[in-house]
C-alpha cells in the first residue's frame, strides 16, 4: 500500500501565501448546501400541502407518499452530477464547479415555486414538478464534493474539521431558517391561504439567498488547479479512483447509513402533523430545534475531530442512536408532548452531526487532490440517492401498510447499525488526521 501526501497541494494558491481563508469564502462554498437544506426543509414541512395541490384525488397518506416520491425523484439525477461536476471539479478547478452547481440548483427551485396546481394545468403540474426535481438534483449531485474539498483545501493545518463542519452547520442554519418560515407562516395564515399561496411563498424566499450565493462564489478564491502538471498524473481518473475503493466502499455505507437517519429526523415534521394529529405550528417548531440541533453539534463535531480519535467520535453517537432511538419513539408515540417530540428530534440530529464532519474528513483526507472533489460527490451522491431518496417514501410507506406508528425507529436502527459496520470497515490509519493522507491499493 503506497501513500500520497496531497493534503495542500503545492499549486493551490492557499500554500503560497496566507492560508486563512475568508469568511466570505467560506460563506461561498456553503451557500449551495444551504438552499438545498432550506429547499428540502420546506418541502418536508409543506409535503401536505403540495400533495393537495399536485395530487388532490389521493387521500392523506397515499397523496403524502406521492408528494415525497416527487421529493425524492431529484436525487435519481444526482449520481449524474455527482460525475459530471465532481470531475469538473477536478480539471477546471473547485470555483467552476460551484457556479454551475447554483445555477442549476436555481433552475429547480424556481421550476417548484411557480408551478400552478394541477387544477389549473392539469396534469402538466406535476410534471412540471418532477423535471425541476431532476435538473436540480443533477446540480446538487455535483455540490458536495467541489464544497467539502474546498473548505478542507483552504482550511489552516489542524482547523481541518472545523471548516469542514461548516457543511453540516450550512444545513442547520438552512433548516432553522425553514423551521422559522413554517412556523411563522402556519401560525399567521389561515389553512386555505396556507394551501393556495402560503408554502410556494415560503420556497421563494429560498431564492433571496440566490444573488448572494452567485457574487459570492464569482468572487472566491481557487484552491485546486485542475489543470495543472500535479492534478494530471492520471488520464484514467475513473482507474484512480477505483484505486480508492477501500475507502471510497465503506464511505458510501457511513454516508448511506447517516442520510437515513438524517432523513427520518426530517420526517419528523410530517410525522407529528399526519400521524401524531399535533398542530401544525408545533411540528414546524420542531424543525427549528433541529437546525439549532445541527448548528451546534455539526460545528462541535468538528472541533471534536480536529483533536480526538475520529473514529470514537463516528462510533460513539451512532451507538447512542442505536440504543435510543425506539425508546424515544415509544414515549412520543404515548404522550404525544412537545417536550418529547423535540428530544427525539435533538436525539435524532445532534448525533448525526456530531460524526458528520469525521465522516467526510475520513473520505476526503484518504483521496488524493486531484480526484477529491470527484470522490466526494460520488461517494456522498450514491448512497444519498438511495437512501436520502427513498426514506421518507419507505417510512411514509411502512406507517400506511403496517399501522405501527413506530416504523420510523426501525429504520432508523437499521440505518445507525450500517453505520456502525462501515466505521469498522474503512481502512486504519487515519484515526488521526497529519498520519496518513491517503490510501491507495496498488
Amino acid at each position: 500500500m503506497t501513500v500520497l501526501d496531497e493534503r495542500r497541494p503545492p499549486h493551490s494558491r492557499f500554500a503560497q501565501s496566507e492560508r486563512r481563508v475568508p469568511t466570505r469564502a467560506v460563506v461561498a462554498a456553503i451557500a449551495g448546501n444551504a438552499l438545498e437544506f432550506y429547499d428540502f426543509g420546506i418541502y418536508s414541512f409543506f409535503a401536505v400541502y403540495a400533495a393537495r395541490a399536485f395530487f388532490p384525488s389521493l387521500d392523506g397518506l397515499t397523496g403524502i407518499l406521492a408528494s415525497v416520491a416527487v421529493f425524492g425523484v431529484g436525487f435519481v439525477t444526482r449520481p449524474l452530477g455527482a460525475l459530471f461536476i465532481g470531475r469538473l471539479g477536478d480539471r477546471l478547478g473547485r470555483k467552476p464547479a460551484l457556479l454551475l452547481t447554483i445555477a442549476l440548483i436555481i433552475v429547480g427551485t424556481m421550476g417548484l415555486a411557480l408551478t400552478p396546481d394541477q387544477a389549473t394545468i392539469g396534469v402538466a403540474a406535476p410534471i412540471i414538478v418532477v423535471i425541476s426535481r431532476l435538473i436540480q438534483g443533477f446540480g446538487l449531485g455535483g455540490e458536495v464534493g467541489p464544497a467539502v474539498a474546498f473548505l478542507m483545501e483552504a482550511a489552516p493545518e489542524g482547523r481541518r474539521g472545523f471548516y469542514t463542519s461548516w457543511s453540516t452547520a450550512s444545513q442547520g442554519i438552512s433548516g432553522f431558517a425553514a423551521g422559522i418560515v413554517g412556523v411563522t407562516f402556519t401560525s399567521l395564515l389561515a389553512p386555505e391561504n396556507m394551501q393556495s399561496w402560503g408554502w410556494r411563498l415560503a420556497f421563494a424566499l429560498g431564492l433571496l439567498l440566490v444573488p448572494v450565493a452567485l457574487y459570492l462564489r464569482k468572487q472566491m478564491p481557487e484552491t485546486f488547479d485542475g489543470r495543472s502538471r500535479e492534478a494530471n498524473t492520471t488520464a484514467t481518473p475513473w482507474r484512480d479512483l477505483w484505486r480508492h475503493r477501500r475507502a471510497i466502499l465503506p464511505g458510501m455505507a457511513m454516508l448511506g447509513g447517516s442520510t437515513a437517519v438524517f432523513y427520518v429526523a426530517l420526517y419528523m415534521t410530517t410525522y407529528s402533523i399526519a400521524v401524531l394529529k399535533m398542530p401544525p405550528h408545533i411540528g414546524m417548531f420542531s424543525a427549528i430545534v433541529l437546525g439549532a440541533s445541527l448548528i451546534v453539534f455539526g460545528l462541535l463535531g468538528g472541533w471534536l475531530c480536529d483533536r480526538y480519535n475520529v473514529r470514537v467520535i463516528v462510533a460513539l453517537p451512532y451507538t447512542v442512536l442505536l440504543a435510543g432511538i425506539y425508546p424515544a419513539y415509544h414515549l412520543l408515540i404515548l404522550s404525544h408532548s412537545v417536550p418529547t417530540l423535540l428530544i427525539a428530534t435533538v436525539l435524532m440530529s445532534a448525533m448525526p452531526a456530531v460524526a458528520g464532519p469525521s465522516v467526510l474528513m475520513l473520505i476526503g483526507e484518504a483521496l488524493p487532490a486531484r480526484v477529491r472533489a470527484l470522490g466526494l460527490s460520488v461517494t456522498y451522491a450514491v448512497p444519498i440517492t438511495i437512501f436520502g431518496g427513498t426514506a421518507q417514501v419507505v417510512v411514509t410507506w411502512l406507517l400506511k401498510h403496517t399501522g405501527n406508528p413506530a416504523s420510523p425507529a426501525f429504520y432508523a436502527v437499521m440505518a445507525s447499525a450500517v453505520m456502525l459496520f462501515a466505521i469498522m470497515a474503512f481502512p486504519k490509519g487515519l484515526d488521526r488526521f497529519g498520519h496518513a493522507n491517503g490510501v491507495v491499493l496498488d
